[in-house]
Formats: structure tokens, sequence, C-alpha cells
């Protein structure tokens, strides 16, 4: 299991007391031959070379990640099992990553997201698990509902208010949503135009994008207005086609990172789009380590 809203750099969109974006993106865990504990960074508005931030609580691959625009947490993954652990950042600040809390079952591949202050996980070991954090407060995870089919190696991401998780497994083209401020199932959205897994999703708080996945090996980039349903529209063409990469955003520019190609070469590659116009995406910069199955979040 290898996995109508304007806001500018640093955007503020979300719940009370937290943000969507931040301008330094962060990269955690991976797999590269390996289950490895990096955590990388950039600042997302110029490009260059990630740094090194600090390592993960257990080495482990395929985490979600969220933040609250402070906080980056990481839940779940790979590390030999499938793990319940939950671990956080000050993205402000470099540093190793501290305990949080518990999923409310071990599970990798899930997708992350959060409406500035709520975090949620969904999916993930073939389940069609929901659970939620308060990012703020440390503490175990809570049961916050279904997703509308159980998958694994999905992509979630918001606007602020509704969060969309996208795609699974092999070829599943599913979108479901959810309103995050309040527990239940998901719904249906949509479908991605193209049905795949292991891809990266992100938004500039009312567009989300989709890049990259499995089965085959895809270049593709679609995307979706979050606030309506509706099936996902080709976006262009991300640097390299590949599996297993992260992607985040500072409320403008959307960046995808690593991942693994058709040859099963893991790649340091980082491009980037700016996502509130359709085009190509565009050279970065490299990670620290080429690595793929890993997750990423924004903040500072």
């Amino acid at each position: 299991m290898l996995w109508s809203k304007a806001i500018g750099a640093g955007g503020t969109l979300g719940g009370a007391g937290g943000t969507l974006f931040g301008p330094r993106g962060v990269f955690g865990g991976g797999y590269s031959g390996a289950i490895n504990n990096t955590i990388d960074y950039i600042p997302i508005a110029t490009t260059g070379n990630a740094t090194d931030f600090g390592d993960l609580t257990l080495a482990r691959y395929t985490p979600g990640a969220t933040s609250d625009g402070s906080r980056g947490v990481f839940g779940g993954g790979y590390s030999g099992a499938q793990s319940t652990i939950i671990d956080y950042i000050t993205i402000s600040t470099l540093g190793n990553a501290i305990d949080f809390g518990d999923l409310t079952v071990g599970r990798s591949a899930s997708g992350g997201t959060s409406n500035g202050s709520r975090g949620v996980f969904g999916g993930g070991g073939g389940t069609n698990t929901i659970d939620y954090i308060t990012i703020a407060t440390t503490g175990n995870a809570i049961d916050f509902g279904d997703l509308t089919v159980s998958r694994s190696e999905l992509g979630a991401t918001s606007d602020g208010s509704r969060g969309v998780f996208g795609g699974g497994g092999s070829s599943t083209n599913t979108i479901d949503y959810i309103t995050i401020a309040t527990t239940g199932n998901a719904i249906d959205f949509g479908d991605l135009t193209v049905g795949r897994g292991s891809f990266a999703a992100t938004s500039d708080g009312s567009r989300g994008v989709f890049g990259g996945g499995f089965s085959p090996i895809t270049n593709t980039i679609d995307y979706i207005t979050i606030a309506t349903t509706g099936n996902a529209i080709d976006f262009g063409d991300l640097t390299a086609a590949r599996n297993g990469l992260a992607a985040t955003s500072d409320g403008s520019r959307g960046v995808f990172g690593g991942g693994r190609d058709a040859s099963s070469a893991y790649l340091n590659t980082i491009d980037y789009i700016p996502i509130a116009t359709t085009g190509n995406a565009t050279d970065f910069g490299d990670l620290t380590l080429a690595r793929g199955f890993f997750s990423a979040t924004s903040g500072g």
C-alpha cells in the first residue's frame, strides 16, 4: 500500500482561532526504499529547495496531514503496522514533532483537511471512517461519520467550511464532501476526470485541485469549485507523471512535492501552480530527500 473567496498568500480563511494556510509548506514522513521520519519545509511564495525541519515522532509513510495555520498535525500512517499516532509541530518553529493523541482506528493513506480549527481525517486502511480533532488542543480523535465509499490513498482539501475527499484505491473517481463544523456522513459531490488514487490535493480556499496519482501513473491535474457540487474539470499537467506525492498551498500557489514515477524511482521534484488560473505546473525546486507516500500542510 505504498499511497468565490479571494485569498492571498498566507490567507486567513478558516474557523475560529485558526487559518487554512500559511507561508511555509511542510512535508512529513514518506518512503524512499525505507520508511523515514523526515520533515522538511519550503517558503511557498518563493522557489527553491526544501530545508530540514525536524523529525516525526515515528517513522512512517502515508500519514494524513492538516493544520490550523499555526500547528501542523500528522495522523496515522504505516510503520510496519497501521498506526493510530497523531503528532504535531509548530510550523513557524523548527524542531521535532510532539505526541498529540491517537486516531479512533489505526490506518494509513487517509486524507486530512481542516476548517482552520477542526481537523478531519477520512478513509485510510480501506475504511470509510472519518474522525476529527480540535487542532489547538491535544487529545484523541473523535468519530465524525463515514465516507460514501470505503477507500485508501485518497486526497482531501477544504474551502474553510466544506471538506472534500477525492479518489482512492487504484481507480476510484468518487468525490464526496462534509461540512467540517458539524458531524455526519459524507455526501456525493461528483467525479474526478480520471479515477485514481495515491495522489495529492490542495486548495486556495475556493478552488480545489487534485494532482498526479496511480492507475496508470499520471500527470493529470483537475479541479473543482468546492462550494458547488459537480464533476472535476481539467486544469493542466504536473511537470512529471507520478503517484505518492504530497501537496499544500499558501492560499494562492499550490505546490506538489515528491512521489514515484513509472520506473518506480522516488523523486525529489517540487513543482507549483497558481491555483486561480489553469495551466501546467512549473519547477519549484527539490525536497531534501527523494521520497513518496508522505503528506504536506502549511502554516506559519
